[in-house]
């Protein structure tokens, strides 16, 4: 029996560049079906491969395609682009994901359920949230700086100054100044108060979800890392291996080995930056709190902290964490202190 034909589309804006070949490679058609009729065009098609890049609204048609028996399989962009011959078309670029989709060696994106894409949705609002609301800090700072007030540093304090603005403690301003400052303080208080809300809809969820609480018994992650992490990369048996992971994180040196010399640079920083920073952030107050209290910190924290420079033991921890992580999920164990 002849393997099914394959198929590719590209998703421009309102249309599809559909491009299809046979089982030998001979081209069947390569044209723009519109968003409204795309289903419908693959209902009339018989199982095939079905190769897209991981875009945005990708997932979506990867389980409306696979609900209709296609194997879907995604691809990062990044992969597609060797196989981009000469000239920007979208004809040439859905020719270039049917070639990238039928080379063995290409790696492919896990679709996400639709339940992971809600949960990852809280996090990117709640990002968005810690984002605007830095930039609000960063406003009020700047202009109580222009009147010779000071704030102690972290959102703690300008929170409370919010508050107490808000009460009608204004600092010796001119009153259009204070007006301003009023109007970024309420601000800056919705903010927060929407951060809050996020956080606790995030930990509520990371309860209910047995491989979230069993990441969060790692020292340093806590639940919405381990929220992150679970509905990024589900069961993470994507992953060959926990360096497989590790490297898609972005957490891997740099390699630039030629002539038979390893040379080995700074992390790559590819792969989802939201769960890296986590990563980074979470190790940074285990590494704190091991300078604080080294009695409470295990042997290999102790080490690394101790020959290496802060920050780069706190990237080096992210890097074993991630593994950890991948051994957790793929094998569904507990976490065991080293060197137990």
């Amino acid at each position: 029996m002849n393997p099914p034909h394959r198929f590719v589309q590209q998703r421009p804006k309102d249309v599809f560049q559909v491009h299809g070949i046979s089982a030998n490679g001979r081209v069947i058609f390569n044209k723009t079906v519109k968003r409204a009729k795309l289903l419908q065009f693959f209902e009339a098609l018989p199982p095939c491969v079905v190769g897209m890049e991981a875009c945005g609204s990708a997932h979506h048609w990867g389980r409306e395609l696979g609900k209709l028996g296609h194997d879907v399989r995604l691809m990062p962009a990044g992969y597609v682009k060797p196989y981009v011959k000469r000239g920007k078309t979208d004809a040439v670029d859905a020719e270039a994901i049917c070639e990238a989709v039928c080379r063995p060696t290409m790696r492919f994106v896990e679709l996400k359920t639709e339940d992971q894409q809600a949960i990852l949705a809280i996090h990117r609002t709640r990002d968005l949230v810690v984002r605007q609301q830095t930039q609000i800090v960063n406003m009020i700072r700047s202009i109580l700086r222009e009147f010779g007030h000071i704030l102690p540093t972290g959102v703690g304090a300008i929170l409370t100054f919010a508050k107490r603005h808000l009460d009608g403690d204004h600092p010796d301003m001119p009153e259009l100044a204070n007006g301003i400052l009023g109007t970024l303080c309420h601000q800056l208080v919705g903010f927060n108060t929407r951060v809050v809300g996020y956080t606790r809809m995030i930990e509520q969820h990371a309860m209910m979800t047995a491989d979230a609480r069993r990441l969060m018994r790692i020292p340093g992650i806590g639940p919405i890392t381990a929220s992150a992490i679970i509905a990024t990369i589900g069961d993470a048996k994507q992953f060959r291996t926990g360096r497989d992971l590790a490297a898609w994180l972005g957490l891997t040196p740099l390699n630039k080995s030629s002539g038979g010399k390893e040379r080995l640079g700074k992390i790559t920083k590819k792969g989802d930056r939201y769960i890296r920073k986590l990563l980074i952030v979470g190790m940074t107050s285990r590494a704190l709190m091991a300078r604080k209290h080294p009695e409470r910190a295990d042997l290999w924290t102790a080490k690394m902290l101790a020959q290496k420079p802060f920050r780069l033991a706190t990237v080096a921890m992210a890097n074993k964490a991630a593994r950890i992580v991948w051994a957790m999920l793929t094998k569904q164990q507990d976490y065991r202190q080293p060197g137990t």
